[in-house]
């Protein structure tokens, strides 16, 4: 919530002819999708598989150092693959219309300790409903950052750089435990509600699959080279959590990102939603491949806008999304992976301290800050 409104410019009639252009331009994607968009992710899911099961393979032999580094790099590269390209993109419904019952939002299960279903809801239904409306969207600071200068300043603050190190290192742990909301379900009588109890076993169930297959199948399988195998594939999983953790936290946090309060969001159109996924995005520029490792989260901003267009197609509508915002006279916030990097932990920093010159708050708008 910056102090002036970067779309105060625009009139309500613009807004909505806003969204009537993003629509047409959503339109247009489904309309032209077909064989290509099918082969495409049908090429992508043969690759990772194929590169997850030569990179195991190499783990055989990772009592070699130059295999372990083989296999660990690649086994790395199959995992964010599997995370943000595939996974990630499939249980958004990006390929349902293939009617393929094999790459299908609804049977898709993928390589994290979150399930599937539960991760739909928390990410699909409320992040992509609430983006950064603080207080809704869990995803906004993951519940253990403060995210903008009217939020109410606590010494707790203080250790948020820490937070969001660890949060990144063990990223889909975290996932998991705001897809329970572990947060307001600690309590004795929440945790007896058999609903919560239902999604709990449900994480442990995950859990204990992904650690058996990576931590003791895997390592097993390897004989001599139990302990590089055992390394290898945690490395592999810390290499991940980080990537991700960095192309999430760049899309949603850098500077000249907006962060919505829960009442501004009251009656909110359908072009005042686009608006909204407009002005609480960022980009991160690069080359073809690291699109393709960001899953084309790279095209947050368009992500946001249409978050069930096949990832394929997102650098095409970048170009027409973008000449939106010329138009509208709007910031098309973007940039290179290390400067947003940079910018989002320059804000991680910044808000961990009190501000030296606190804004005056109205009773209402106070109560609304804290209670978020």
């Amino acid at each position: 919530m910056t102090a002036t409104d970067p779309t105060a410019h625009l009139t309500a009639e613009q807004i909505e002819e806003l969204g009537r252009e993003l629509d047409a331009i959503r339109d247009e994607v489904i309309a032209g999708r077909g064989e290509k968009d099918a082969a495409y992710i049908r090429k992508v899911i043969s690759a990772q598989r194929k590169l997850e099961l030569a990179s195991r393979g190499v783990l055989l032999f990772s009592l070699f150092p130059p295999a372990w580094l083989i296999g660990t790099a690649g086994l790395s590269v199959a995992k964010i693959m599997d995370n943000m390209e595939i996974g990630h993109n499939i249980l958004h419904g990006q390929w349902d219309w293939m009617r393929d019952p094999k790459i299908h939002s609804t049977t898709w299960e993928w390589d994290h300790v979150s399930p599937s279903e539960q991760w739909k809801h928390s990410h699909n239904e409320l992040h992509h409903t609430y983006t950064n409306v603080i207080g809704k969207d869990n995803d906004l600071g993951y519940g253990i950052m403060r995210v903008d200068e009217d939020q109410r300043w606590h010494p707790f603050h203080l250790g948020q750089p820490l937070w969001n190190f660890l949060n990144a290192c063990f990223f889909e742990y975290g996932i998991a435990a705001y897809d329970l909301e572990l947060g307001k379900n600690l309590n004795k009588r929440r945790r007896k509600n058999p609903e919560f109890r239902a999604r709990a076993k449900a994480v442990g169930r995950k859990i204990r699959k992904q650690v058996l297959k990576d931590y003791v199948i895997h390592p097993l399988l390897s004989g001599p080279s139990f302990l590089p195998t055992l390394a290898a594939t945690f490395t592999a999983n810390l290499v991940r959590n980080i990537w991700t953790h960095s192309v999430i936290m760049c899309g949603h946090f850098p500077e000249g990102v907006q962060v919505f309060e829960r009442r501004s969001i009251k009656g909110e159109t359908r072009g005042q939603w686009y608006l909204r996924q407009m002005m609480g995005s960022a980009n991160i520029s690069g080359s073809k491949a690291m699109h393709f490792m960001t899953g084309n989260l790279s095209h947050q901003i368009e992500h946001h806008l249409f978050p069930d267009l096949p990832s394929n197609r997102y650098a095409e509508v970048a170009v027409k999304v973008r000449a939106l915002f010329e138009k509208y006279e709007l910031e098309y916030v973007t940039g290179p992976l290390p400067k947003q990097v940079f910018s989002a932990w320059h804000k991680v920093f910044r808000l961990s301290l009190p501000n030296k010159k606190p804004k005056i708050k109205t009773p209402d708008r106070e109560q609304e800050l804290v209670a978020a």
